[in-house]
């Protein structure tokens, strides 16, 4: 198998307050098909929301591989992590 699929989650307090716990849950609570292929890295904060010249401003925010999603939630990620499987297959 390839290798797999990193997921960055901001878990700064605004990020936290604003969902990023219930993306954390992927770690012992993925679905079946992605679960065995997913690595899942917690990161103190990520400022962006503090970056002013790309107006991040729309957390949580996670980086499935190397793509970013703002306002990410469970439902979201998930997508994207099976997004990025078929696009490995």
């Amino acid at each position: 198998m390839a290798d797999k699929i990193k997921v960055r989650i901001c878990v700064g307090t605004s990020c936290f307050v604003m969902g990023s716990a219930q993306i954390q849950s992927l770690e012992f609570n993925a679905p079946d098909d992605i679960a065995d292929k997913i690595e899942i890295v917690e990161e103190r904060c990520m400022n962006l929301c503090k970056d002013i010249e790309h107006k991040y401003n729309r957390g949580p925010f996670v980086f499935v591989n190397n793509e970013l999603i703002e306002q990410a939630s469970y439902e979201k990620v998930v997508a994207k992590i099976r997004e990025e499987i078929q696009k490995n297959n």
